[in-house]
């Protein structure tokens, strides 16, 4: 049987966030000496598995730790105590506009995430009319990013994950972007990423694409797991959930 292409075992995540402050430089001295950090669990100990091949939407209420723990596969944070580990090339999708430099046209930005996640300059050269082609910017590809809308901003991202060859995608809600057209053609290329053997994990508040697409959903609840299983069992309970028993402390 072949190794899962995620792992997360005992998985932890902790920030210390100060609790005071100061508006003065005696107040300051006085705040260094006797500061106070509140210590803020995202996860708690989460343990699970995604299959090469497979589908895992991640749902839960705002701070239950779903974007923490895209975070935390994609490296940008590391864990308190635990561990992640991932077989294969990871294209990430973390939040609208997360890693484009908003001085630099779209077009410098598909030369610079590209090599980021791995292509050559050449290969990138090779790709990058159909990944224009695909975001549908080729009016705007010249111009520098901060210009772009949210929307722009998500077709150019997703446009550049699918095509610098990654066999897994970590996806934060990047195709909730209200463009019904392109997210049709979102789920196509999903689909055809899926029949190649990609392996797929998401965030999504929107239960119709988890739905869609998910083989598994991890139900995520004040940083632990709550429930692990197919969507039909896990998408109905969790929308029956009252709010104030769904969200952290």
């Amino acid at each position: 049987m072949s190794k899962p292409a995620i792992v997360v075992s005992e998985l932890s995540k902790q920030f210390n966030v100060n609790t005071s402050g100061a508006n003065s430089l005696k107040t300051a001295l006085l705040w260094w000496k006797r500061r106070q950090r509140t210590e803020y669990k995202v996860l708690r100990g989460i343990s699970f598995d995604v299959a090469r091949g497979e589908c895992v939407a991640v749902v839960g209420r705002n701070g239950a730790g779903k974007s923490t723990l895209l975070s935390l596969l994609a490296r940008v944070y590391k864990p308190t105590a635990g561990s992640v580990s991932i077989h294969g090339r990871v294209a990430p999708l973390l939040e609208l506009g997360a890693g484009f430099h908003p001085d630099l046209t779209g077009l410098e930005n598909i030369y610079f995430n590209s090599i980021i996640l791995g292509l050559t300059r050449k290969e990138v050269a090779e790709r990058v009319d159909r990944i224009v082609e695909f975001s549908e910017l080729r009016d705007h590809v010249t111009a520098p990013t901060r210009t772009f809308s949210s929307g722009m901003l998500a077709r150019l991202g997703f446009a550049i994950a699918i095509h610098v060859d990654a066999e897994i995608l970590l996806v934060d809600e990047v195709l909730a972007v209200g463009d019904f057209d392109f997210e049709r053609k979102c789920f196509a290329k999903i689909d055809e990423f899926r029949a190649n053997g990609g392996t797929i994990l998401f965030v999504s508040h929107n239960m119709q694409a988890v739905r869609r697409v998910a083989d598994r959903c991890v139900w995520l609840h004040q940083g632990q797991i709550r429930m692990i299983g197919k969507p039909d069992e896990v998408i109905p309970l969790y929308e029956s959930t009252p709010l104030d028993r769904a969200t952290p402390a």
